[in-house]
């Protein structure tokens, strides 16, 4: 039922992205592509001062890469740099199976993919983008 629930969040952020628009003026735009299925993404960030102003994607890929750069937009708009840092960090390990996120959180519904280690890499690379360019901004 639960897993129903989950599948239901994945295939409605696919559907139905948030945040998916390149962003004009970003102090922050990193690609990239997972060279093993084709997933690409390219995420944009503006800033204020040390907030995210606006956090958005471009891409193309299966349901999970694409879902999950949906929520990413998501959790992360708003956010100080730093906490952005932390909930990037947070999110790859609970791809990693190494921390719990609390049911009921959208991003739980990507938990069952640690289930297929081969589609790790497609939840995690629009987080991976986006803390490459946190790194260079």
């Amino acid at each position: 039922m639960m897993r129903d629930l989950y599948g239901q969040i994945i295939m409605d952020h696919y559907r139905r992205p948030r945040n998916r628009g390149e962003l004009e003026g970003a102090g922050l735009t990193e690609h990239l592509l997972n060279p093993l299925c084709g997933d690409e993404v390219t995420v944009y960030a503006t800033f204020e001062e040390d907030r995210l102003a606006d956090v958005r994607f471009t891409g193309r890929g299966c349901s999970i890469s694409q879902a999950s750069a949906s929520m990413m937009t998501e959790r992360l708009k708003g956010k100080s740099r730093e906490e952005a840092e932390q909930e990037i960090k947070r999110f790859k390990r609970m791809m990693t199976g190494e921390e719990e996120f609390p049911e009921g959180e959208e991003l739980y519904a990507l938990k069952g993919v640690i289930q297929y280690p081969s589609r790790v890499r497609c939840a995690t690379l629009a987080w991976d983008a986006f803390e490459r360019g946190l790194g260079k901004t």
